[in-house]
């Protein structure tokens, strides 16, 4: 029998009260358009897709799947939580979902960044995974890249990483390394912001790599087992000395809220360096909200960076259907259409694509992404990082 999700909601409450299953805190923010896709899906053709992020996430998912339905027989339905709204995770969904022993539910495909698929895979290992048949996704023999985590079961199909961001009028010549940077940032006081990691994955990106340069072994990197924190005291004393000579307002050091506030920032002229994902800089500056000025450039070591994913729940209701977007998903069509609305770096082969407007994607090569995927690990950092960090004022 297919349970829609907000029958499964239904099911998550009534066992929470019986102790009967090992569920994860329920959400009342379901939507009437999971339960009539759950209801169709399998039956008629219809995929649904599951993603969490930024709202341009949603936006060019929309585009997307628009396309793609106006050319295929297979439909395919979006349901999208926004990240940072407080209401459960899709990660947590997806591993109650497959604790409660559900089968033939409507999460056809899932849209899975790093640390949601290192939660994934460090609560349930693959075996609610597809292990994917590449015969049948033809267009990723021109993929090269690889998700470090869940290899076989998830399949990538673009690319995102944090870069600095700088305004080439005050800074002609950008720190290229770590070092540099640093050098910079105190001999340049209030020029260089970075988002609380609480609020944005570019200030987060900071933090971590920061903490992270400081740990030798790599296999740290992609690891949630709490025996790394014992090793972030250096990397967080070292962001307790850079903390003074941060942006500031009132005569106070402020962290600006999300990776919006410290780009709004470095557009209006109030900081010249910040990191940030180099795809919202460039959709902006494309879109003439932000400066042609505005330049970004990468350092050594790396910030970090990501390949987003699909994946395919065993506990779904169309696989192959799901597998026919993944393989649309890596498309010269859609890989292009996600160059021109999120500025996304692209993983096939860049000489069919028009990257006019967006020269610097060219730059930015995807086997050199430095992967930082914590897992659940990321909440204790940011816990530390607001108590420690934020608190100093």
């Amino acid at each position: 029998m297919k349970i829609s999700r907000r029958n499964f909601m239904t099911l998550m409450a009534s066992a929470a009260a019986v102790g009967a299953l090992e569920l994860t805190g329920c959400s009342s923010s379901g939507s009437s358009a999971a339960a009539s896709g759950a209801a169709s899906a399998g039956g008629n053709g219809k995929v649904t897709l599951w993603a969490t992020g930024s709202d341009n996430v949603r936006q060019i998912y929309e585009s997307l799947i628009a396309d793609f339905n106006s050319s295929h027989d297979t439909q395919v339905e979006l349901q999208y939580l926004m990240s940072g709204t407080g209401t459960q995770s899709l990660s947590d969904m997806l591993v109650a979902a497959a604790k409660a022993g559900q089968s033939n539910t409507d999460y056809d495909l899932v849209d899975f960044s790093g640390d949601d698929l290192s939660k994934i895979v460090s609560q349930l290992g693959t075996d609610y995974l597809t292990k994917l048949d590449k015969s049948k996704i033809p267009n990723a023999s021109g993929v090269s890249a690889q998700s470090s985590t869940a290899t076989d079961y998830v399949q990538p199909f673009r690319g995102t990483t944090v870069i600095l961001a700088y305004n080439s009028e005050t800074v002609p010549t950008p720190p290229k390394t770590m070092d540099e940077l640093v050098d910079w940032i105190k001999a340049n006081p209030g020029r260089f912001a970075y988002n609380a990691p609480g609020t944005g994955g570019a200030g987060d990106s900071f933090a971590r790599t920061s903490v992270y340069n400081f740990i030798d072994d790599p296999a740290a990197a992609t690891s949630d087992d709490k025996k790394w924190e014992d090793q972030w005291d250096e990397g967080f004393a070292f962001l307790k000395d850079l903390h003074p000579y941060m942006y500031q307002s009132g005569g106070s050091v402020v962290y600006p809220n999300k990776n919006q506030g410290t780009l709004d920032l470095l557009n209006q002229g109030e900081i010249d360096i910040c990191p940030n994902w180099a795809d919202m800089v460039l959709s902006q500056r494309a879109a003439g909200t932000v400066s042609d000025k505005i330049k970004i450039t990468t350092i050594t070591p790396s910030f970090s960076g990501s390949l987003e994913t699909l994946a395919i729940p065993t506990f779904g209701s169309h696989p192959e259907g799901a597998y026919e977007f993944i393989d649309y998903m890596l498309s010269d069509e859609a890989q292009q259409m996600m160059v021109k609305q999120m500025a996304a770096i692209p993983l096939v082969d860049t000489s069919s694509l028009d990257l006019t407007g967006y020269d610097d994607l060219k730059d930015l090569d995807v086997s050199n992404f430095r992967i930082l995927s914590i897992g659940d690990l990321g909440t204790d950092f940011n816990e530390r990082w607001d108590n420690e960090i934020g608190s100093l004022g």
